[in-house]
């Protein structure tokens, strides 16, 4: 009589007369349905944005006004391939990184 009741507590423990392997998909599917809220919300605007601002700085060309990330403004005068010369001033050029383009507005 003294193992009587752990007996008792390994047959309630038994998933009851359910498909085996069930439980195990239930306590999955809060997870599952978390990435897939994280996903929608965080990861896909966040993938989103990072295309829209690679294409911006393709087009970047010569003559177009452009704000970098520390909030300068001035003028492209010539491109390379990473990096870009900007005028901010008259006679004053400074040479930057495309990455550090926040926003491009175009000749015109």
């Amino acid at each position: 009589m003294l193992f009587f009741p752990v007996a008792l507590a390994y047959a309630e423990d038994a998933a009851p007369g359910g498909i085996p392997g069930a439980s195990g998909l239930m306590s999955m599917a809060p997870l599952i349905i978390l990435f897939v809220i994280f996903y929608f919300l965080l990861i896909r605007p966040q993938q989103k944005r990072a295309k829209e601002h690679k294409e911006m700085l393709s087009k970047v060309a010569k003559g177009d006004n452009i704000i970098t990330t520390g909030g300068i403004h001035g003028r492209v005068t010539s491109v390379n391939e990473d990096t870009l010369t900007v005028e901010i001033a008259e006679n004053t050029k400074v040479k930057i990184s495309k990455d550090s383009i926040t926003a491009r507005k175009p000749q015109g």
